[in-house]
């Protein structure tokens, strides 16, 4: 379990780095609240567009893991070919999407005047790589079901080095290197995710883990087409509603204003902190569970997930002792200023969110269990209940002074809490979701599962 999941916790840790590192500089040299705002939004951007093609990512690593566990390593490079095709598909859709609806998805979001154009502005940016992107999520997944950690690890290391110090470069601008401002942090985003799509395409180019792309291989199967939708789709539409889920959960946010979206900001990614150390044993958790129950042994199958929430709960728990003791001296690094009051706020929003933290480790660990067992349904329909039918409508209780429910002439009085309400019903339905998928994993017919 180790062994698959620190190469993956060294990569998040990285990658969490660029994000703070972004924070930090648009916190320290880019004054404003609206750079801020601007910032909390790009997060979840940059979470939308590679969550994308977790639809094939997912299937991609339930069918590899199976076919490596079962000894196949002839079908799992098919796997790999059908996953890139179709992931070439989805990349030209997504541009596409982009181009016509990236501005629009700004206005939906509520972030109005110079905080929206900062983030039109990146966006288009951004836009050119979502190939590299794609690249960069479905080869690492296809690695990662063949066992293969260390080598997503090694190519995204450059990447997030490379992506620092561009962006600190074109920020900071000394010598003969120009003065971007924000610019320069879209653009140091770019060069990292688009080299990071050239590693990966090289990796799998020259062969690893028993995975090389060919050019023979690259003709279209459509029953290995129909089992990654098959297995995928649902993994994929539980991740792409999550994301969706959070876009309009932010959106109520930015409906309170802009120091309520810079707060809300910097709290999610101080709080990526917990969530990226988690996803390396929610990875692990998905490798071993799939290739155990390809070679038949469904009982360390369902130890080495127990295993990955033990440890990921003692992380995630040292996590919540930081967020609630030492908040708002985290917030006040990234301003420049502990008595900041977007630091201050965003101190508050982090004792809160710590009663969420160990919960949150059990969410993530089974998650990636069930899917790697090519168990997807279920943790869409767990997602199902706790986002939409529990967060969203919590958060509108919770955050608003009123709001009028949808297609009803019924107005609901709520508790004027503003962004710590929101919080509050975050913590409420992670709890809930957590138990959902607890019962789930102890249930055990995930084990019977047919990829």
């Amino acid at each position: 379990m180790l062994a698959l999941a620190l190469p993956v916790l060294a990569e998040e840790s990285l990658t969490l780095l660029v994000g703070y590192t972004d924070w930090w500089l648009a916190g320290h040299f880019l004054a404003g609240t609206e750079y801020k705002a601007a910032m909390g939004l790009m997060s979840y951007v940059l979470w939308l567009i590679p969550s994308t093609f977790a639809v094939v990512a997912i299937g991609a690593t339930a069918l590899i893991a199976r076919f490596v566990g079962a000894g196949d390593r002839e079908d799992a490079r098919r796997v790999g070919h059908q996953a890139i095709l179709l992931g070439a598909a989805l990349a030209i859709l997504v541009v596409l999407a982009v181009l016509v609806g990236g501005r629009s998805l700004v206005q939906v979001m509520q972030l109005e005047g110079r905080a929206a154009e900062l983030a039109v502005r990146y966006i288009w940016i951004l836009t050119p790589v979502i190939p590299a992107i794609m690249i960069e999520q479905i080869g690492v997944a296809c690695l990662r079901g063949a066992g293969d950690t260390v080598s997503g690890f090694a190519a995204k290391s450059i990447v997030n080095v490379v992506n620092v110090v561009v962006s600190t470069l074109l920020v900071l601008g000394p010598g003969f290197v120009p003065n971007l401002g924000w610019e320069g942090l879209a653009i140091g985003t770019a060069c990292g995710h688009g080299l990071g799509g050239l590693l990966v395409l090289g990796l799998l180019l020259r062969g690893r883990a028993g995975l090389r792309l060919e050019l023979r291989g690259m003709r279209p199967d459509p029953e290995l087409i129909r089992r990654l939708w098959r297995i995928g789709m649902p993994g994929g539409v539980d991740v792409l509603a999550v994301v969706c889920c959070h876009f309009t959960y932010v959106s109520i946010i930015n409906s309170l204003g802009v120091a309520a979206a810079a707060a809300h900001g910097l709290g999610i990614q101080i709080e990526a902190l917990a969530y990226m150390s988690c996803y390396a044993f929610h990875v692990a958790a998905s490798t071993m569970t799939g290739q155990l129950l390809g070679a038949g042994d469904s009982k360390r199958a369902s130890r080495s997930a127990i295993e990955a929430c033990v440890v990921a709960c003692a992380l995630l728990t040292g996590a919540a002792l930081l967020f609630y003791f030492a908040g708002g001296w985290l917030a006040g690094f990234f301003t420049g200023d502990i008595h900041d009051p977007t630091a201050l706020a965003t101190g508050k929003l982090l004792k809160i969110v710590a009663f969420s933290t160990p919960p949150l480790a059990l969410v993530m660990v089974l998650t990636g269990a069930l899917r790697g067992a090519g168990d997807t349904r279920w943790p869409l329909v767990v997602t199902f209940v706790g986002l939409i039918g529990l967060r969203l409508p919590l958060a509108c209780l919770f955050a608003w002074e009123s709001f009028q429910i949808p297609g009803l002439d019924i107005t609901v009085t709520g508790f004027g809490l503003g962004v710590a309400g929101a919080w509050w019903a975050m913590v409420i339905d992670v709890v809930l979701r957590s138990i959902l998928l607890v019962a789930r994993f102890w249930q055990g017919s995930w084990k019977e599962m047919k990829v």
